[in-house]
């Protein structure tokens, strides 16, 4: 069993995942790579073990992101209860997949019996049908390694694997695709204004990134303003420290293979990966 999760300092938020593989790789993805994209991707097992640390600070305070397979509470907004390594939503739908996921694999497992209730609080904040049992049972399934490697594999099949292949497709490297994961993590992808298609929409209409020519610190930089606008447009985002003193930070250090020593704060703690 995993040591306790910290409780995170602000919630983390994202919308309704929606169409999110189909629109986050639509339209032609040009081969043009940039020098930093020729190194190793976020995907290379050590860089992936810093994204996960990265955003676990963020997400969990706390750098120990296996810790948080058991991790659930509704942190109110509005998405019902988040849980797991990545934030997992009874409102938004990816929690649904997930216990989807797991009774195929594992039937008759102890969240099984709760997914006629997340198909029906799917899209709200309710609990209905999830109390009083439901966090404890959660906890329980967290120890199976059979339910943490669903979440690893809904993680990487959501967010992980499609911001990796975006960032790839638009020739920018560890830094560049981290971004775009931290990204799609927060906000979902789909239609809306602050989704992760729009927030790089955004920054098309001041930089290019190097698949279309243009500089790869200066698209990022673009990215970045680009996020903290969509960030802002929400009041439970309106701490912008996960992009101002963490990302940027290696951006204005011109660290685009997330090279540690990384050294970042968020919320105001500090966070230190060396190696």
């Amino acid at each position: 069993m995993h040591a306790p999760a910290t409780p995170r300092k602000r919630p983390a938020r994202r919308a309704v995942i929606g169409l999110l593989g189909a629109a986050l790789i639509a339209g032609p993805l040009l081969t043009t790579q940039s020098a930093s994209a020729a190194a190793p991707g976020l995907d290379d097992p050590a860089k992936k073990e810093i994204a996960m640390k990265l955003v676990s600070s963020a997400e969990n305070s706390s750098l120990d992101w296996k810790a948080q397979y058991k991790y659930i509470e509704d942190i109110k907004d509005g998405r019902g209860y988040t849980a797991g390594i990545i934030g997992f939503c009874s409102g938004t739908g990816d929690m649904l997949d997930l216990v989807e996921l797991y009774a195929a694999r594992k039937p008759g497992n102890v969240l099984e019996k709760y997914l006629p209730a997340l198909r029906r609080v799917n899209g709200t904040p309710s609990h209905e049908g999830l109390d009083p049992n439901f966090t404890k049972d959660w906890k329980k399934a967290a120890q199976d390694p059979a339910f943490q490697k669903a979440q690893n594999d809904e993680r990487d099949r959501v967010y992980f694997n499609p911001a990796v292949k975006r960032g790839k497709a638009d020739g920018i490297g560890v830094l560049g695709q981290f971004a775009y994961y931290d990204a799609i993590v927060m906000h979902g992808d789909g239609s809306d204004k602050t989704s992760f298609t729009n927030i790089r929409k955004r920054a098309l209409r001041s930089a290019k990134p190097p698949a279309q020519g243009g500089d790869e610190v200066k698209y990022l930089h673009a990215f970045l303003d680009a996020r903290v606008w969509a960030m802002k447009q929400e009041e439970a985002h309106e701490d912008t420290s996960r992009v101002d003193t963490a990302q940027r930070v290696f951006l204005n250090k011109k660290n685009l293979n997330l090279d540690p020593p990384l050294v970042w704060k968020v919320y105001g703690d500090s966070y230190r990966i060396d190696g």
